[in-house]
C-alpha cells in the first residue's frame, strides 16, 4: 500500500546476497546462468524489492538471442517485470515502505531474486491479485493498451483482428476490447486454443480462426459473421505470412499496428542465421502510395521506450488498470531455477497466457 510518513525507513543495512540469471553477451540462450552476485542498499529515490514472481516475456527470449533492438551491449539480465515486497528504500523516497507489495517495472534486470529500482517504476499490488498474476500484468497489458488506445482508436463498435489471441498480449487486448464494447476476431495457433478461448471469453466458432493455409478464406468468413467489410484495427505480433491477408481488409481508414515479429522467433538455443535471412529478404512490403489510395495505415510500436519516461508510467499504469481491470491469466509457473525450461515453452508456441518465476517455488517446472 502507498505511504505519505515522512518517517518512512531508509536503507541502513549492509549489502546483501541475491541469485540473479546473467548472459555475458546476446547470441545464445546456452550462455544465460544463474549466479550469486552482491546487492548494494538502495540509493537515493531508489526502493529495494525483494522478488516473489517475475514475468517472462517474448522480449526476453529475443534479447537473449540477440534479435531484439533494445538489448543491452555486454553482459546483461533479462526480465522487463515483476513483483515482490519492499525490503528497505533509499533516502528521499516517501512514497513507499517496507512490507509494501509492488509491481516493478524494469529495464532488464528483473531476473532476480531482489532488485533495486527507481521509486516512480513501482506500482501498488492491487489487494486480491496474487503476486504471480502481479508479475505477469504490466508489459503485456501495457502493451495492449497503448497499441489498441493511444496508435489503433479501438472503439465501442469496431472490428478488431487480434493476432496471438491466447498469448498474454492476446488475452489483455481481448479484455480491453470487452471493455470498450469492440468485437473481436481472434487468432491462435491450435484448436486446443481455438476451443479454450471460446468457452472463456464468450467468442463464436466463426470468430475465433485457427492459423492455416485457408486464413484468408476464414478472414473472409469471420467478417461476414459480423457484417462487417473490413477490420477497423489489426493488432499484430506476428508479422510474416498472414500480414498481407490482414492488411488487404483493412476497412477505410483502418489501422495495422504491428508490435512484434513472433514470426522470426528461433526455436532452439541460438538464431538460424539462414532462415533469419530467408525470412528477413521474404518479408511482407508495402508500397505508401497505395496506402494513400486505399486510406490505410500501417503503426509500429516497441513499448520499451515508455521505460525512459517514468514520469509517464503512473498515468499509464491507471489508464491500463481501467482499460484491463481482471488479473492475467497464468498459464505455467516455474521455479527460478527454471528459467530455462520457462523460455523454451514461450519459444515453442504452444502456451495460453503468461509464464512466471517464482523464486520461492520448488524446482518443479509445470504449465497450468
Amino acid at each position: 500500500m502507498l505511504g505519505n510518513m515522512p518517517d518512512t525507513p531508509t536503507a541502513e543495512s549492509l549489502e546483501t546476497t541475491r541469485q540473479v540469471w546473467s548472459i555475458p553477451r546476446a547470441g545464445s540462450l546456452a550462455r544465460l546462468t544463474l549466479n550469486s552476485e552482491p546487492l548494494a542498499p538502495p540509493a537515493e529515490r531508489e526502493v529495494q524489492v525483494e522478488v516473489t514472481a517475475v514475468g517472462v516475456n517474448f522480449a526476453d527470449v529475443f534479447a537473449c538471442l540477440g534479435l531484439y533492438s533494445a538489448t543491452p551491449t555486454g553482459r546483461f539480465t533479462p526480465g522487463l517485470e515483476c513483483a515482490g515486497r519492499v525490503r528497505c528504500v533509499g533516502s528521499g523516497v516517501v512514497r513507499w515502505r517496507p512490507g509494501d507489495r509492488v509491481i516493478v517495472l524494469t529495464r532488464f534486470g528483473g531476473y532476480a531474486t531482489a532488485l533495486n529500482v527507481h521509486e516512480e517504476t513501482l506500482w501498488p499490488t492491487p489487494e486480491d491479485w496474487t503476486d504471480a498474476q502481479a508479475a505477469a500484468y504490466p508489459v503485456q497489458a501495457l502493451t495492449a493498451w497503448y497499441g489498441l488506445t493511444s496508435l489503433g482508436n479501438a472503439r465501442r463498435g469496431a472490428v478488431v483482428l487480434v493476432q496471438s489471441a491466447a498469448g498474454g498480449v492476446g488475452l489483455n487486448a481481448l479484455q480491453a476490447l470487452q471493455t470498450l464494447g469492440a468485437r473481436a476476431v481472434a487468432v491462435v495457433g491450435s484448436a486446443a486454443k481455438r476451443e479454450w478461448l471460446i468457452g472463456q471469453y464468450g467468442l463464436t466458432a466463426e470468430t475465433v480462426i485457427v492459423r492455416s493455409p485457408r486464413f484468408a478464406e476464414d478472414l473472409d468468413a469471420a467478417l461476414a459473421s459480423l457484417g462487417a467489410g473490413g477490420f477497423d484495427l489489426v493488432f499484430d505480433a506476428v508479422y510474416g505470412a498472414d500480414f498481407q491477408p490482414s492488411f488487404t481488409r483493412l476497412a477505410a481508414e483502418g489501422r495495422h499496428v504491428l508490435f512484434g515479429a513472433a514470426d522470426f522467433m528461433s526455436t532452439g538455443r541460438r538464431p538460424n542465421p539462414f532462415r533469419l535471412a530467408w525470412r528477413y529478404l521474404r518479408r511482407p512490403r508495402l508500397d505508401p502510395l497505395a496506402m494513400i489510395s486505399q486510406n490505410r495505415g500501417l503503426l509500429a510500436f516497441n513499448l520499451i521506450w515508455l521505460w525512459h519516461e517514468a514520469s509517464r508510467l503512473p498515468d499509464a499504469m491507471r489508464s491500463t488498470l481501467a482499460l484491463i481491470p481482471r488479473p492475467p491469466h497464468i498459464g505455467g509457473r516455474y521455479a527460478f531455477e527454471d528459467a530455462h525450461a520457462a523460455l523454451a515453452a514461450i519459444q515453442s508456441g504452444r502456451t495460453v497466457g503468461k509464464l512466471v518465476l517464482e523464486p520461492q517455488r520448488a524446482s518443479v517446472a509445470r504449465a497450468e
